[in-house]
């Protein structure tokens, strides 16, 4: 507890300094960064090996590569987005100049989960430092090569007095968030979540929350059946299908729920194999409790493709179930696992109104080519964000945000959305001095007084 209590009581003194202010500054840290995560590259992916079993390929294009995006826009936008600037003054304000000026929180946390460990430490706290701030980074217990990896660049790019890493379990959660933060950034449950914003109420400190949720993932009868089929095993099984915006399950029309499934299991052969249990580049659960759950979720009698496991290197084979409804264990939480429930639905009228009902999902994902029932599904259901005709795939562009709503979230991050999010925007008004207008100072003369102001604020 004293450690961290230090920390941050040096993170403050070194932010009230100004130093951090500078956006050469920011540039510089930026660079040095993306330096050193480029060296630890290989180390990097045989950390994520080591943890989720990541080949080097996924480990890079889905964790160090997105980081390495993220710094270069940042190195390259930060001049702009920092810079203030001018918003029209009303007349009733003359003369004067209003202007916008981005400044930072301040001390901001950032709480990072286990299923990418790397990228979701590293990419809030890329846009902490473009914003100007302090950060203490808390990656997760349960993926321990990466967390001390991480601690490991930390150390070796920042002071700790700019940026610092805690590591630990439960204990030290509980000692960071009884702190006083300026900003907290969280990614992770929504049970956990909620403790997280329990805490920060207590400081009133803002809270960003990147959360999860049950995303489901709907076919139309005009979708393209076999190209849907694959993007959605690739999206649904990276990461042995421990990704917070993995398709949860599929809403099927029944229509074409009969090829869907047939294309699945297709697609499932291509991409993994006969055998998926022993392919070196699938993944595995993280720890023994995660497997264990998610076996209790597969229900044998409904499963038609997959359904194996192995104990012994905590992997679980991409699983497929059929005529699956509400009522089902795998229904009742977020799956976070290689296992797709298949669901069916005749009137979009139903599925609007079952969905309205229900907590409003990180992602959602349609597939279809009749553009107007497109539109009408992105219109009518509350989500995060998500695809058409594609899954998963929305959150690696820097150039829009990403984020939950309700239940799956608050707040958005990546690129300027990044910035902004670590961002305060400080409103100003500059009232020029040579000349002085007599209309709000008493004694009012109410006859032309009264004129003026309903002709000017109408």
């Amino acid at each position: 507890m004293s450690d961290i209590r230090e920390i941050l009581k040096e993170q403050r003194a070194f932010f009230n300094s100004g130093a951090t202010l500078p956006v050469s500054y920011r540039i510089e840290n930026l660079k040095k960064l993306y330096a050193i995560v480029r060296r630890y590259e290989d180390e990097i992916g045989r950390a994520l090996m080591e943890d989720l079993g990541k080949s080097k390929l996924e480990g890079y294009f889905c964790e160090t590569g997105l980081v390495l995006s993220e710094i270069s826009y940042m190195v390259k936008h930060v001049r702009s987005y920092a810079r203030e600037h001018t918003v029209p003054s009303p007349i009733t304000q003359f003369v004067s100049r209003s202007y916008v000026k981005p400044s930072p929180y301040g001390c901001t946390l950032i709480m990072s989960p286990w299923n990418y460990p790397f990228l979701l430490t590293i990419e809030p706290l890329v846009d902490a430092i473009a914003a100007g701030n302090t950060a203490v980074v808390k990656p997760s217990a349960y993926s321990p090569a990466t967390s001390a990896l991480i601690a490991k660049i930390i150390g070796e790019c920042f002071d700790r007095k700019y940026v610092a890493c805690v590591t630990g379990g439960r204990k030290e959660n509980a000692e960071l968030l009884d702190q006083k933060f300026d900003l907290i950034f969280f990614t992770g449950s929504q049970t956990v979540g909620r403790e997280v914003l329990r805490h920060a109420a207590e400081y009133l400190t803002p809270a960003i929350l990147e959360l999860g949720g049950k995303s489901p993932c709907i076919i139309d009868s005009s979708a393209k059946i076999k190209l849907a089929a694959k993007r959605i095993v690739f999206a649904k099984f990276l990461n042995c299908g421990q990704t917070c915006v993995a398709p949860d399950y599929i809403l099927c029309h029944t229509s074409v729920k009969d090829r869907l499934i047939e294309e699945l299991k297709v697609q499932i052969r291509k991409q993994y194999g006969e055998q998926p249990l022993t392919n070196p580049s699938y993944g595995k659960i993280i720890n023994q409790k995660h497997f264990d759950r998610i076996c209790g979720l597969i229900d044998k009698e409904k499963t038609v493709y997959g359904g194996g496991s192995d104990p012994d290197t905590l992997k679980i084979e991409p699983t497929v179930m059929d005529n699956v409804t509400r009522d089902d264990a795998v229904m009742g939480e977020e799956i976070f696992g290689p296992v797709i429930p298949v669901l069916t639905f005749e009137s979009y009228e139903e599925l609007y109104k079952d969905l309205a009902d229900r907590p409003k999902p990180l992602a959602l994902y349609i597939f279809a080519e009749d553009r107007a029932r497109i539109k009408e599904v992105t219109s009518r259901i509350s989500y995060g964000g998500g695809c058409v005709n594609d899954a998963v795939v929305h959150l690696a562009t820097s150039e829009m945000g990403f984020g939950g709503v309700g239940e799956s979230g608050m707040g958005a991050y990546h690129g300027r959305t990044g910035f902004d999010a670590f961002t305060h925007k400080k409103s100003i008004l500059d009232k020029k001095t040579w000349i002085d207008v007599p209309l709000r100072y008493q004694p009012f003369k109410s006859s032309l007084y009264e004129k003026i102001f309903h002709m000017v604020l109408r």
